[in-house]
Order: structure tokens, then sequence, then C-alpha cells
């Protein structure tokens, strides 16, 4: 969602529009926005009216404001009940559409299942009376602890169809991490597996979990174990249950009751700058009311008709908001793999598009950059030809790795949604919509339609579109329904994170920096603290990055900011080559400082260039810039505990 220019590169397009027989058929035109436009609140009781409610709310929208001791809560559809399970699962079997699939489950080894929604609500059902036969009650957290199986998300619906409230750990996480989190929640219930599969081995994660809880002192009365890979697991009698002991055996019969549109549907855990994570807070009417109406329209989704594979993992919010709840309140059929992109081998999701016919594909730009480095020969040997959209999620996505993705996996045809939102948005709040938007390789375009978002200066003042191509800040100015509800346990950190910046007029603080173009179409730079200020310059670190990658020895970059005394900061990047590179030599670092000098300004050449082999990521993809920043000033390393190898530091710090 960034780039270093609205220019088209290497004589191709400046903007993509969307084919006329796209946009004949497309769930989204013009008109979505002028209605938005017209009637914002009547706009989103339209979209909420698209899901069924055991009890029609009163009022759309209670919003404090930036009144004076304003606690930022907003409340959607007041008054107003509904059952998220059952809005994802029963309702479809009930309209006579059991025997669809919901679930094309893909494991590691090779192993699938195929799950229709009436499968799925007879498991949901199994597993929300066990839930209640345990004794948990509504308002009651659960911890889910997995990986990418159907039972992951099973818990997850019984959860919500219960009124419990789920915290999902993501399990590369530590058991540390884990701790953290079930004593933060005061979780009642952890639900996990024996084991998980990776790069074809049988890692444990059990053994996670008995280490988490080994001091007392915690909240948790239950272990939940999912037979997955079959290894021995440390058992301790009178707390562990076998899900196939249990759930399993429980009657598939579950009559289920509306909750209250503010009741808490989940916490997730995102990390923080300083102190311990984030514990955000949603809600459940205003957030499936987005999640699905984001969902049908980004993506432009036909039910009963169309494949849909998000790449995601269910311990991110894009797990949450595009595997979970947006895609099956819209009776989507979808994709879900368990393992890696290279396990086998580097077909391995060719060979899934290609087996389940997969229609619509969304995934990382780092995920992106990585086919692009491992060759286009590859996806190229496979028939890639039911994709019609393509998504990119997560960071900001480069212009040539854009254009890669649309030419090689898109066919060249198929549209790009480069979706802007966060885990505490909830469900995507900016992106070209398919079958209206001419887009712009990288750049984030324009707020959905209900939605509102503003560049400003530091002191809030607006920039003006097309008038200015200066840098600002990024904020939303008007409530929306899937925005979190609060820092679980902590108002006042709610208030201070996201709210303090622009109080005065209660506006939303996004933390990321954005800039109009010529042509008034918004560019996310990334966040603050990846914006540099050298020589009172402020630069972009995704600009840079953008200028690195473009370089065709460049395979990825990433780029931070370090102390500098004489410009206040320096630019430092670590550059992952192409396998055709050749060898790293320091006429490649000055090379690659002139090309960024080049494309961007002589301001934003780096002061130093780093050649390794890997970059710290996320499971989910990202990059941890705050542990290159670490890095690159010489301090001890911050927490590693969501990467997928803290190792990668050894290989970095050795090739320094």
């Amino acid at each position: 969602m960034t780039g270093t220019s609205t220019e088209p590169a290497d004589n191709m397009p400046a903007t993509y529009p969307p084919s006329a027989d796209f946009a004949a058929t497309a769930n989204a035109g013009e008109e979505l926005y002028e209605q938005a436009n017209a009637d914002r609140l009547g706009f989103w009781a339209e979209q909420a009216s698209r899901l069924h409610w055991s009890k029609p709310w009163s009022s759309v929208l209670d919003w404090p404001g930036n009144a004076p001791d304003s606690d930022y809560v907003a409340k959607w559809f007041v008054d107003g009940e509904l059952n998220v399970a059952y809005n994802c699962v029963d309702r479809h079997v009930e309209e006579g559409h059991g025997d669809q699939i919901a679930i094309y489950w893909e494991g590691e080894p090779g192993d699938s299942r195929e799950i229709t929604y009436a499968q799925l609500r007879a498991e949901v059902c199994q597993a929300a009376n066990y839930l209640t036969e345990l004794g948990l009650r509504s308002g009651d957290r659960v911890a889910i602890y997995m990986p990418m199986v159907p039972e992951a998300i099973v818990a997850m619906l019984a959860c919500a169809r219960l009124g419990l409230t789920h915290s999902v750990v993501f399990a590369g996480f530590s058991p540390a991490a884990l701790r953290q989190r079930v004593d933060d929640a005061n979780a009642k219930l952890v639900i996990t597996t024996d084991g998980q599969w990776r790069r074809g081995k049988a890692a444990p994660l059990k053994d996670g979990v008995d280490e988490a809880l080994s001091q007392p002192g915690h909240s948790v009365e239950h272990v939940m174990v999912v037979r997955r890979c079959g290894n021995d697991v440390p058992w301790t009698d009178g707390r562990d249950l076998w899900w196939h002991d249990t759930v399993a055996k429980a009657s598939d019969e579950h009559s289920c009751t509306g909750f209250d549109a503010e009741h808490p549907l989940f916490i997730l855990y995102t990390s923080g700058t300083t102190g311990k994570p984030k514990g955000i807070v949603h809600t459940s009417g205003g957030y499936l009311t987005q999640t699905a109406y984001t969902h049908h329209y980004v993506f432009d989704h036909k039910p009963g008709v169309d494949v849909y594979w998000c790449t995601a993992d269910i311990g991110w919010v894009t797990g949450h908001s595009y595997i979970v709840y947006g895609p099956l309140a819209n009776r989507a059929t979808q994709v879900v793999y368990e393992g890696t992109p290279n396990f086998p081998d580097e077909h391995r999701h060719w060979n899934i598009i290609e087996k389940y016919k997969v229609s619509i594909y969304y995934t990382a730009p780092t995920l992106v950059r990585t086919f692009m480095k491992w060759g286009h020969q590859i996806p190229a040997s496979h028939d890639l030809s039911s994709i019609r959209v393509l998504g990119s999620v997560g960071e900001p996505i480069n212009p040539e790795a854009w254009r890669w993705y649309r030419k090689h996996i898109g066919a060249d045809s198929a549209p790009i949604v480069d979706t802007w939102w966060q885990t505490e948005t909830g469900a995507i709040m900016m992106s070209p919509l398919p079958g209206v938007t001419a887009a712009k390789p990288g750049a984030a375009m324009a707020a959905l339609p209900g939605i509102s978002a503003k560049i400003v200066d530091e002191e809030g003042n607006e920039f003006e579109r097309g008038g200015t191509e200066a840098n600002g800040y990024l904020v939303l100015d008007e409530p929306w329904p899937a925005m979190l509800r609060g820092i679980w346990g902590n108002p006042q950190r709610y208030k201070e994170t996201y709210w303090d910046k622009y109080s005065a007029q209660g506006w939303y603080f996004a933390g990321d920096g954005a800039r109009y173009d010529e042509d008034g179409d918004m560019w996310v730079l990334g966040r603050v603290d990846d914006v540099m200020n050298v020589s009172g310059h402020r630069i972009s670190t995704s600009e840079v990055e953008s200028a690195l990658v473009g370089h065709h020895k460049v395979a990825e970059a990433a780029v931070v900011g370090a102390s500098d005394e004489t410009t206040g900061q320096g630019i430092v990047a670590f550059v992952i080559l192409k396998s055709s590179a050749g060898e790293a030599a320091d006429s490649l670092v000055n090379e690659l400082k002139a090309h960024v000098s080049r494309d961007i300004s002589p301001i934003a050449k780096p002061r130093e260039i780093h050649i390794v082999p890997e970059l710290p990521k996320t499971r989910s993809g990202k990059i941890m810039r705050r542990l290159l920043r670490d890095v690159a000033e010489g301090r001890e390393l911050g927490d590693t505990s969501t990467l997928v190898d803290p190792k990668v530091f050894e290989a970095i710090s050795a090739a320094k």
C-alpha cells in the first residue's frame, strides 16, 4: 500500500481499471459510495440487515465522541441481539445449503478433509454442548492455542455460540507468551493440540501449554487436547481432556440464543511499542456486520460459486476476520491450509489452487516477494486460470511486487485488492473495489463506502486531496462498526494509545503515515515509527524498501531508522539478494546506495546496507522492523517470541 511514485514504471500502465466483463457482474458499483455518502448510518443499518438478528436494534450508533471524559467506546446496533455462530453456520443449513462445502482443509502431510456446512454445524454443536458440560458460561474466557486445523475454527465458533470470549494465541508463540495472555484474560480453559506439523516433522505444542501452566497462580481449570500428530504428550489427570473422548462424543444438536450486539466476541493480543501486549477487544454485532460487508464487496465474493483462500493464520486478526467470521457469514467455500508455502516444495500453493480451483486468493506482500525470489517459472507450470481476484494484506506492497503478482498469478487481468486495516479496526478500512476502482500499484486508493479517513498534520489540520504530496498522519474521523471497544482491563491505555493525539477532534490515530497523490488517492506509508526523519526530511521506510526491491539483484529489503548524531536518523537497510545475483560485494552495496539516491533522492541514500540471508518475520509474514532497529542501534534484542525463527539474528549478526 505504498510506493515511491504514482508514475508508471518501465512503460507499464499507471492504473489498472477492471475489465468491462468484471465490472458488469461485480457486487459493488459506484452507487455504493453514493449510498454511504447520502446516509452513513442508514448504509450501515442496511449492511447489518444482511445478518440474522434475534432482536432488532433500537438505534444504529451511540458514540460519545470527544465529549469531556469520553471513554471513546462506541455502541453499534444498540439493544440488538444476534448469535455470531448461528449467522456463520446454522442459517445457511436452514436455508438449504447444508451440503455446500464450507471448508476444504489441506493438511501439511497431504491429508485432507471436506467439511460441509451441515457437518460444521454438527461439530460446533458438539463442542458447545461439551463446553457447557464443563461449566463454562457466557462471559468466560477461553484460550485457543492451535495450528491451522478444522477444530480450531470449530472451537472459535463454539465459543461464539455460547457467548464465551475467545483469545486465540498463535501456535508459534512461546509458553511464556501464552501464559502472559492466559493470565491477562483470566482464561478458564485452554484448547490445544498434541503437536503441529512443521515442514514434515511433528513439533510439540501441548508441552508448551504444560510449561506455561507449570507455575501456580493461573486461572485455567481444564486443558482440552485435539489429537493431530499422534505423539505422546504429558498428561495431568483431572485437568487434561482429549477432544475425541469428550467433544466428539457429545450431542450434535444444540439450540443457541442471541447475545447483545456489544457482547465481547474475542480478545486478540497485539504487540505494543512498549510494555506488555495489548488485549484488543472486539464485540459481536458491529464486527460481524463489517467483516461480512467487506468480504462480500472487497473480494466480490459469490456464495456457492467462488472458492476463496486466505493464507493467514487464525492466530492473527486476518484469520479471525477473513478465514472464520467474514467468509462463513457469507456462506463461502474456502481453503484452509495447515502448512508452509514451500513444503514439500515451492509448488505447494499452486498445487492447492489447481486442486480446488481457487478463484479468490488473499495473501501477504512478503509471500509475494518470496514467490518472486523463487521465480515466475514455478507458478507458470500450473493452471491458475481459476483465479479472478487477488488480495494483499499485512504490510505495504511495493509496486514491482504488485505488478508481478498481477502478471504471474492473475494472468495480467485479475484485479488486486490491496487492503489497509489493523487488528484494532477489526475489518478492512481502505481498499480498491475490484469492479469499480482503477487501481494504482502500491496505493491504498480510498476508504471504503461507510468509512471516513483523513490525512492531517501534527496539529490536526487536514491536507487537501490532490493539493500536496507532503506526508501526514492517517486518522479515522468517524466511528466504524468493527472498531475495537478498548484494551482488555486497561481503558486508560486505550485512550492514550489511540485517542490522545487528536482528542480535541475525537479522531482515532491509526499510527500510520500517509499522503495524497496528485489525483487525491491515498498512499499509506507505514507506521509512523517507520517514517524516518533524516535532516528534517520525513522519509518512509517503505519508499526506500520499494526502491531497493526495484533493483534487479534484490529480492527483499527491510529498512529502519537508526539514531545519527549528525542527521537525527540514518537509514539502515537489510537486503536479501536474488539467487541469481551472485556473491555480495562492497561494489554492490555502493551500487544499491546509488540506486536509492537516484530513485528517490540523495537524502534517502542509506547510511548502511547489510546483505543478509534472511529477515526476521512473524508467521503472518510481517517483518519485525522493531528488532532490526535494535540491531542497527546496537541494543539488546527485544521480545522475539513472535518470530518464525528467532535464530535468524545469528545469521544477521554474522553478515554485518
